[in-house]
């Protein structure tokens, strides 16, 4: 374990990992609560046209992907509330179209290599200083937020129509959460890769609604399982050569078997 941090590269990797793994689990629990899961798709493919679009346009393709991924997001919450239209069906559409339009920019840029595919699946080698400095800045503001109007967010996640009663601005709300999805997911396209980051954002989560302890406790569960998942499936990725993207997905999967098996009825 601390052999492998000895090499730079792999403490910027443990840095950007698990603040992303502390940011995915703590937004991840609103969003599944609010039975928005497919969000954290839908988001990653279109952070995926801000890195093709980058690649293509020799700009950064992270801060790139963040404009994107926010400006997708504002655009699915103004349908879900401004039309008759499901949810589910908007970000089925965000996502397939958010795919062909990637596909489009990289086949005409020619932009589709190792660099593109490391945002694909994620790789521990591609994270930079800047990329280090990029995710704790933005990253930092998102927590905040959330951390702000937990209660709120937790309200209306709960009961939507109950909270719009009480007073509380459900909709510059329910916009002020899927801003931050579209930021972390944007920043976790270079540890996690845009196909793989929705795992680790609501696979926590849902591992830790099957000890039914509670609020506040679901949240400290998912971040546990978050970070265990991010520590053990890195090393996994550094001794045995794998992608850890990969390597995370498998360790959250297998600890959301274990939790299912501790609490069978």
């Amino acid at each position: 374990m601390f052999e492998m941090l000895q090499y730079e590269f792999m403490q910027r990797a443990f840095i950007a990992g698990l603040f992303i793994a502390t940011l995915a689990s703590i937004s991840g629990t609103f969003v599944v609560l609010k039975r928005y899961s497919l969000m954290s798709e839908t988001l990653a493919h279109s952070a995926l046209v801000g890195v093709a679009v980058g690649l293509v346009a020799g700009y950064n393709p992270l801060w790139v992907a963040v404009v994107v991924s926010i400006l997708s997001a504002w655009l699915i919450e103004y349908l879900r509330s401004s039309f008759s239209i499901y949810s589910d069906a908007i970000l089925s559409i965000m996502l397939s179209g958010s795919l062909a339009l990637a596909v489009i920019i990289v086949s005409l840029g020619g932009a589709f290599n190792n660099s593109l595919f490391s945002y694909l699946f994620g790789s521990i080698l591609s994270v930079s200083d800047e990329d280090v400095y990029t995710i704790i800045g933005f990253g930092s503001v998102s927590l905040i937020f959330l951390l702000l109007f937990s209660k709120e967010l937790y309200f209306i996640a709960y009961d939507e129509e109950v909270a719009k009663t009480s007073g509380i601005k459900v909709k510059f709300l329910n916009f002020l959460l899927v801003s931050v999805v579209a930021i972390i997911i944007a920043l976790s396209i270079r540890v996690v890769g845009s196909l793989l980051i929705g795992a680790l954002m609501v696979i926590p989560t849902v591992s830790a609604l099957q000890y039914r302890v509670g609020f506040r406790n679901t949240i400290f569960i998912s971040l546990f399982f978050a970070l265990f998942s991010v520590i053990f499936g890195m090393s996994l990725s550094y001794y045995f050569s794998l992608p850890s993207g990969a390597t995370i997905v498998l360790s959250v999967i297998a600890i959301f078997i274990l939790s299912l098996v501790i609490n069978k009825k």
